[in-house]
This record gives structure tokens, sequence and C-alpha cells, in this order.
């Protein structure tokens, strides 16, 4: 890990992030960040960002708080998009960490051609930043050697491994994050959401990668895939996590804007709720 680390702040871009995201912000957070990096615990640290990939570790904590609200005690994660498998990697130890302090079990599922990007079909795919056989998974055997037995891959087509992977679902969807890039690749991808609503969370915590680019429009890529998604699901919707930069400590890292949630509308436990009787009493203290 040491070694990857050092490795990735050889890169011109990771000091541009780190400037521009993390020494921008107050000094007296990054001071306490030291204190939290040494002696805080593994929700603090996400809290303060310190840990690897901070969009995953946001998401998968904020996905076993929401599993063990609904008194779920496993979950799936999916990543779409794996290429070498850094990320999967990634979230496998992190999962790996969140099953220790919060109880909640992980399925970890990556999805990929295995060669790279097929061919772009119209404007659509973004053929100006993306191209065939981009991002291929060089060596898909030592990947699936270094996954723990949590973890599995998915390898082919999308449209063809969704909905296999469906019928053989282990455990309600708790996170996905969308990372490939093409529009009809996307479509395809959030088929994984057509499912049975016990086949998800309520609130289903989502990252979605190709969002930032200049020419990144809600007519194109990723983002019309979204769009195109909540036209066409009544009871599901994607949407932007509510206030997700007000809530953070650190206010300025880029991933808070590819945090979206799937709201499940039709899940059972908003019917259950239906039924609900409290009564909630707010008190005024200008009454005597």
């Amino acid at each position: 890990m040491l070694f990857f680390i050092i490795k990735k702040f050889r890169n011109l871009y990771i000091w541009k992030r780190l400037f521009l995201e993390r020494l921008a912000e107050p000094l007296h957070l990054n001071v306490i960040s030291i204190f939290v990096a040494v002696f805080g615990t593994y929700r603090a640290k996400i809290a303060f960002d310190l840990i690897l990939r901070q969009q995953h570790a946001f998401a998968l904590l904020k996905a076993a708080d929401y599993a063990r609200m609904n008194r779920i005690s496993k979950i799936s994660v999916l990543e779409f998009g794996v290429a070498n498998g850094a990320g999967l990697i990634n979230i496998c130890k992190i999962c790996e960490r969140l099953t220790k302090i919060t109880g909640v079990e992980f399925v970890i599922v990556g999805f990929d051609t295995g060669k790279g990007m097929p061919p772009p079909r119209d404007f659509r795919d973004h053929p100006e930043y993306y191209s065939h056989c981009d991002f291929p998974m060089q060596n898909q055997d030592a990947l699936r050697e270094l996954l723990p037995e949590n973890a599995k891959l998915w390898i082919g087509d999308v449209g063809t491994t969704v909905p296999e992977f469906l019928r053989t679902l282990e455990a309600p969807i708790g996170f996905v994050s969308i990372d490939v890039d093409y529009f009809w690749s996307t479509v395809e991808a959030l088929r994984v959401l057509d499912g049975s609503p016990e086949n998800y969370l309520p609130l289903v915590p989502m990252y979605i990668d190709d969002v930032e680019f200049d020419g990144h429009s809600i007519y194109a890529g990723e983002l019309l895939a979204l769009e195109e998604f909540n036209q066409e699901h009544p009871s599901r919707k994607i949407t932007k996590f509510s206030f997700l930069r007000q809530k953070r400590i650190f206010q300025r890292p880029n991933w808070i804007d590819h945090t979206y949630t799937l709201h499940v509308f039709d899940h059972p436990s908003r019917d259950a709720a239906l039924s609900n009787t409290g009564q909630v009493v707010l008190t005024n203290p200008y009454l005597k």
C-alpha cells in the first residue's frame, strides 16, 4: 500500500488535486487531520477524507449504515468498469474494514468486458473523449487471485451479464459505481436497477464517474443515461446526494459532485411506513 501511495504522488495530477482540494481548506482542519490520521477511528478517517478513494469510503460506509437501519446484514456492492482493477481492490479493502466496525457483510462484484471499451455508437458516447479498446483489463487472472472470497468478476458485455447477475443476486444492492464512459454502456449498466424492490436498499449511494469534463451534459454520456432512466422509472429516481457538500468537513473535493442516490420509492419499507401511527410534536418555548 505504501508503494502504491508513493507511486500515486509521482503524478502531477495528484499534487494539483491536493493543492486545490486539501490545502485550500482552512488550516485548522488540515492540522486536525494529522491527529485524526494518527489516532482517529476508521469512521473519523472517512469523515476527514483520509481513506484512499474517498468516494468509495464515504458511499460504502453510508450503505452499511443504511443496511443497519433496515436490519439487513449483507449487501451487494457493484462496480461497472473495472479496467485493471485498482478501484475494485480498494473497494474490497474498505469493505473488509467496514465489516469489522458495522457488522455488515459485503458481496463485491466487478463488471467489465475484459478487453477494453467497445466502439462508440454515436455522439452520445462522447467519442471525443473515449475510444475503442480504451482501459483494457491486462491481466485478468492476476486480478482474480488478488480478490478476496467475497468478491468476483463478471466478464462480458454488460447487456448480457447484468440480467444474468440479477438472477443470482445474493444480497440487496447497497452501492453502485458507474464508470463505463459511454452513454449506451451506462444505459445497459443501469438495468441492474430494474429488479424487484426488495433487491435494493431504500436508498442506494451511487458514484457516477464521467460527468466532469467541459463537454459533459445531460444530452450525452452518463448524464443522459441518468436522465432517461429517471424518465422511464416512475418509482426509481437517481438524484444528486442531497446537500452532501455542506455535510462534509472538507467541502472542495470533486468526488462530492459525482455522488448520487438511487431512491427506491416502491421499496417495502416505504409501504410499511404508510401505516405508521406515531405522532411528532414540536415544542414551542414561547408557550407557557
